[in-house]
C-alpha cells in the first residue's frame, strides 16, 4: 500500500473552495439540462467542472495543502457530478440507461468495501490514478454527447467522440473499482486489526 500524503486539518484552502464550488454546481447543470435545457451553460459549466477537478488537485501539490477534507471532497464531488450528469442525460434520452446505472452501480459496488476498510482503521484508499484517468474520460464524454445531441458535422463529430470517451471511461471506471476492491483485500489480508484502547493493559 502507498503512504497517504501528509494532511492537514485545515478546511478554508483553495483547493477545497474549488472542491465545494465543483459540489454547489452539480443542482445547477441539471437544473440547467431538465428545466430550460439549456445545453450551451450546461456545457460550459461541465467544463468548468472539468477543469477544476485538475486544478484543486494541482494547487494542494503546490501549495502543499493536502486536508483530510479535501481528500472526501475531491472524490465525492467527482462523483456527484458523474451521477447528475447521467442522470440528467438518461432523462433527456441522450444515453441509453443502462450507463445511466452501470457508473452508479460501481460506486455502490465500492461502498460495500468501506466496513472491511474500517476493521483496519481505514475510512477510504487514496485515490489512485486509474480512477483519475477514469473520470478525466467521463468528464470529456458527457459534454461532448451532450453537444452530439443535434444535428450538422459538429454534433455528428462530438457524438463519435463522445461514445469513445464514455467506453474507455466506463472500461476504467469499474477497472479502477476492481483495483480498489483487490487492494481491500491484501489490506485485509496483511493489516492487522487495530488495537482498541480498552483491549489495553
Amino acid at each position: 500500500m502507498q503512504d497517504v500524503e501528509r494532511t492537514s486539518p485545515r478546511i478554508w484552502t483553495v483547493p477545497n473552495a474549488l472542491s465545494m464550488l465543483r459540489l454547489a454546481g452539480v443542482p445547477v447543470f441539471l437544473w440547467l439540462v431538465l428545466g430550460p435545457e439549456a445545453d450551451g451553460w450546461a456545457l460550459a459549466l461541465l467544463m468548468v467542472s472539468g477543469v477544476t477537478d485538475w486544478l484543486d488537485g494541482y494547487l494542494a501539490r503546490r501549495l502543499n495543502q493536502f486536508t483530510a477534507l479535501g481528500q472526501v471532497l475531491d472524490p465525492v464531488a467527482d462523483r456527484l457530478y458523474i451521477l447528475a450528469v447521467v442522470v440528467g442525460l438518461a432523462l433527456r434520452d441522450v444515453i441509453p440507461w443502462w450507463v445511466a446505472i452501470l457508473l452508479p452501480l460501481r460506486d455502490l459496488f465500492l461502498w460495500f468495501l468501506v466496513p472491511f476498510l474500517r476493521t483496519r482503521g481505514y475510512s477510504a484508499l487514496p485515490v489512485h490514478f486509474l480512477g483519475k484517468a477514469a473520470t478525466f474520460n467521463l468528464l470529456y464524454a458527457f459534454p461532448l454527447l451532450l453537444l452530439g445531441d443535434g444535428e450538422g458535422t459538429v454534433a455528428m463529430l462530438a457524438n463519435v467522440f463522445g461514445w469513445a470517451f464514455a467506453f474507455w471511461g466506463i472500461g476504467l471506471y469499474w477497472w479502477a473499482g476492481i483495483l480498489y476492491a483487490w487492494q481491500v483485500r491484501m489490506l485485509l489480508r496483511t493489516t492487522p486489526r487495530p488495537v482498541e484502547s480498552g483491549d489495553v493493559g
